[in-house]
């Protein structure tokens, strides 16, 4: 499988790689605030993040998959809240939208997602309702012209600056899976949806996310995507994607690691010569460097394959990368914690955000847990 960077694909990575530069000033301090910038969103829209799987016809650049993951993949590096908005605007809403929506709801959002005129977000997750995504207690009962929602979401990535939110909710619950239903929802302007910011979390410090309350809330029989009962099958089809962009993130995260263990073992000595001089270091680096490239591959390979097929499921080869790379970005941020010693755990230096940001590529988008139980299903044929 080849992974040249065609010349439309080189030139998106130097663009995310100039953005990531310009945005790394002042990374630390919106850090210590848990700073939201909705601007450097738009600005990504502007530059075309969010473009590359959208049609010509919507405000996209058709550039592929692997080119969004290329794009994440720099972003992260830099800092890993702004890779986020790549699921939040495109693989999230804007493709979901343009996969099972009708010609008006194409019209009505994707180009509005894709240049950030509008922030987007998707509500799966409830308080008891994680990996088991048929788990969830989120209602839409039809009344008249249309659906009143009643349920709550939690950890929802830009749920409470988003404008739009793709909400899961049983409309038939006697159905099982095939009673889910996905709506398009206005978040602030449908009445009986509020919004609370979760501020205490370990990483992701300039990504906001939110619990969701649904109480009584009335949506248009028009806002449904796909069809009833539809709304299992779109989720799973969505998190093919976004759990790809996840993957791409890890190893920005892992990158970045390397690079500062790189740095501070050719700058620092002991005993008279540099950490980079020492069997121990080189060892750990060579591990970092190794599980670093096999990860990139595996998202690689997952991103191509969904190019030359973008309506085909690739969960399999999604799965792997994803579970790959998140374990791989944890392994290369503790290990960058453990070289750099004291100072990797002093805010002085970024490698403390690392690993508080590495560990989310564990859990977002599907565990490690569920990617493996994915893989071993497959490998077994009851996938």
């Amino acid at each position: 499988m080849d992974f040249d960077f065609n010349e439309e694909q080189i030139l998106m990575r130097d663009t995310a790689r100039k953005f990531a530069e310009e945005i790394k000033p002042t990374i630390e301090d919106d850090e210590e605030h848990h700073r939201f910038r909705p601007e450097r969103v738009r600005q990504m829209g502007e530059l075309g993040f969010f473009g590359t799987v959208i049609k010509e016809e919507y405000g996209g650049t058709e550039a592929g998959h692997l080119a969004a993951c290329i794009m994440a993949e720099e972003v992260a590096k830099a800092h890993a809240s702004w890779g986020l908005p790549f699921n939040m605007q495109m693989n999230g809403p804007a493709l979901t939208i343009q996969r099972f929506g009708n010609d008006e709801q194409k019209r009505r959002y994707i180009e509005k997602l894709v240049n950030a005129e509008i922030l987007g977000s998707f509500a799966i997750t409830e308080a008891n309702t994680g990996s088991d995504v048929a788990s969830m207690k989120t209602s839409a009962q039809a009344k008249g012209d249309g659906f009143v929602i009643n349920g709550s979401k939690t950890w929802i990535s830009q749920g409470h600056v988003a404008d739009l939110s793709l909400v899961y909710a049983y409309t038939d619950r006697s159905q099982g899976a095939k009673g889910m239903t996905c709506f398009l929802v206005d978040l602030k302007t449908t009445k009986g949806v509020s919004t609370v910011p979760i501020e205490k979390k370990f990483g992701l410090f300039c990504a906001p996310t939110s619990e969701i309350y649904f109480e009584d809330a009335f949506v248009p029989k028009q806002n449904v995507l796909g069809k009833l009962g539809d709304g299992f099958k779109i989720c799973m089809s969505m998190l093919d994607v976004t759990r790809l962009s996840c993957a791409a993130r890890a190893c920005g995260v892992a990158g970045a690691a390397i690079d500062a263990s790189v740095a501070y073992a050719l700058e620092r000595t002991q005993f008279g010569k540099t950490l980079s001089e020492f069997q121990m270091i080189q060892d750990q680096i060579a591990c970092m460097v190794a599980e670093h490239e096999a990860a990139k591959l595996l998202v690689y390979r997952a991103a191509t394959t969904k190019d030359k097929n973008p309506d085909a499921r690739n969960t399999h080869e999604v799965s792997i990368a994803k579970y790959y790379a998140a374990e791989s970005a944890v392994m290369c941020a503790n290990t960058a914690m453990k070289i750099l010693g004291s100072y990797g755990y002093s805010n002085e230096y970024p490698v403390g955000r690392f690993l508080r940001d590495a560990k989310s590529f564990q859990v977002v988008e599907g565990t490690s847990n569920i990617q493996k139980t994915i893989i071993a299903r497959h490998a077994l044929g009851k996938g």
